[in-house]
């Protein structure tokens, strides 16, 4: 019996491994061809990955661990204030900045973890706002440091590997920044799949029952929080480095609330829905507010509330649901 459930999960898990090697190719397929087809916009393609970023490092509390916030943006601003700050005195190698903007999102995560996960549901959503406002007027009033209203500009970024520098076209910070995601959504899909995650899905659906097994869900929680402000870090890093300016908008509450709306867009509990959402929502808005500079904002409302009502698991779940009844489909004529 033991061998019979074996051999039925083996081409299970065969299965889903080549699924996310696929989904992996066609990321760095997808990231090339903007590349190749937009060379005249990967700035704003740059600034779409550190996002995606942004909403993947949500997606790990709130898809995976079930913990929804309104405050990630103050993980991503600290990571993209760590950099610049960083930079300003004298720190210009990228993949240093990077570490190092990785690191004060984590540290940031779990000071953030530390305070939401004394409370639950409402309470948790109210201590993220507060999070991120406080964040906000902290970068602002740290004037010195942060450049206040006005912005910390100026960063002068070191040549990558001391050979492509970082040009107008932006083309090195492009690649730079596909690569960092590549990388990132690897290891985030490692994670998740682990028993580490397995556990996150499980206090997500049931932490009492957690908790009656034995297992504390406290510390998961905090863990998983600390890598979600490595990730959103990361992603602060690269917006720093790529526009080589922070601003208060970095660590703003509308970036909290845009980079929920992304991840509902696509979709929860899956990474896949955090790129997909973010990559629409981004897109959309660049087109329409370029056709309408003045009621852009109602196009995109109506846009979000369309896929809601059309596919309430967000366009990840509505393209896994087709891609399930079609395999029915087949079943059924064999």
């Amino acid at each position: 019996m033991a061998q019979t459930e074996r051999a039925a999960a083996a081409p299970a898990v065969g299965g889903r491994w080549l699924r996310d090697v696929a989904g992996v190719i066609l990321i760095v397929a997808a990231g090339l061809a903007g590349y190749w087809l937009f060379p005249d916009n990967l700035a704003l393609l740059t600034r779409v990955i550190a996002v995606a970023l942004l909403v993947l490092s949500l997606d790990l509390i709130t898809g995976y661990c079930g913990v929804a916030s309104l405050g990630q943006a103050s993980l991503f601003g600290a990571g993209a204030y760590a950099a610049g700050i960083a930079c300003v005195n004298g720190v210009t190698e990228p993949l240093t900045l990077i570490a190092i903007g990785a690191v004060a999102g984590a540290m940031a995560g779990l000071l953030m973890g530390t305070i939401m996960l004394r409370a639950h549901g409402l309470a948790q959503l109210v201590l993220s706002i507060a999070i991120v406002q406080l964040f906000h007027e902290a970068a602002n009033k740290a004037s010195a440091y942060t450049g206040g209203s006005d912005g910390l500009a100026g960063l002068m970024v070191s040549p990558l590997f001391g050979v492509f520098e970082f040009d107008l076209w932006g083309r090195t910070a492009y690649l730079f920044g596909l690569a960092l995601l590549v990388v990132v959504f690897v290891a985030l899909k490692f994670i998740v799949s682990s028993p580490f995650g397995m556990l996150c899905r499980g206090i997500r659906q049931d932490p009492v029952r957690i908790r009656a097994m034995g297992s504390y869900v406290f510390p998961v929680l905090l863990k998983m929080f600390v890598i979600s402000g490595a990730v959103a870090g990361t992603g602060g890093a690269l917006a720093a480095i790529s526009t080589q300016v922070v601003g208060l908008d970095s660590v703003s509450f509308e970036l909290s609330a845009n980079a929920l709306v992304m991840l509902v867009l696509g979709g929860l509990g899956t990474l896949y829905g955090a790129l997909v959402g973010t990559v629409i929502f981004m897109g959309f808005e660049h087109i329409v507010s370029a056709i309408n500079p003045f009621h852009w904002m109602t196009m995109v409302g109506a846009l979000l509330i369309a896929v809601v009502l059309v596919a309430p698991g967000g366009l990840s779940g509505l393209s896994e649901r087709i891609f399930q009844n079609g395999k029915r489909m087949k079943g059924g004529r064999a």
